[in-house]
């Protein structure tokens, strides 16, 4: 059984997918396109809002984040596992009331349902990285536990 949340941030990956391959759109198209879906309902609106709208505003800020950790260009990155990296990274950036532990199992998840065969290794290495260098401390108090 889906949560609210997991289902939220599963739209944002729709809808963050849809713009990367129809950039004329906009988040409102999107955003109308993906309620038509029967489970929208059952998503957190909230925290679909946010996110997807917070990544769409400043998507350059979490794609430089994420661009000196790849291994590869940005280009040859799967548009899927592009979406939940942003996604994440906002989620880290802007959400420090969601654990970053909660947050790079959420991506992977989401990566394992809507991604590449083992694009949740990428991604999870990507996000570990990540954590590592935008919540520190947090970081190293769960590694001392």
């Amino acid at each position: 059984m889906k949560t609210p949340r997991r289902r939220a941030r599963e739209f944002v990956v729709q809808g963050l997918y849809q713009w990367q391959l129809n950039p004329e759109l906009s988040a409102t198209t999107i955003e109308k396109n993906l309620q038509e879906n029967e489970y929208f309902a059952k998503a957190n609106l909230e925290l679909f809002r946010a996110i997807f709208f917070g990544v769409l505003k400043d998507k350059d800020v979490y794609a430089t984040q994420v661009l000196p950790l790849l291994d590869r260009a940005v280009e040859e990155v799967n548009p899927v596992e592009r979406a939940i990296l942003w996604m994440a990274c906002f989620e880290l950036m802007n959400m420090p009331e969601t654990p970053y532990p909660v947050i790079i199992n959420e991506a992977i998840e989401t990566t394992k349902t809507y991604g590449g065969t083992d694009g949740y290794k990428f991604v999870n290495g990507i996000l570990d990285k990540l954590a590592l260098s935008l919540r520190p401390d947090e970081v190293r108090m769960k590694e001392n536990e």
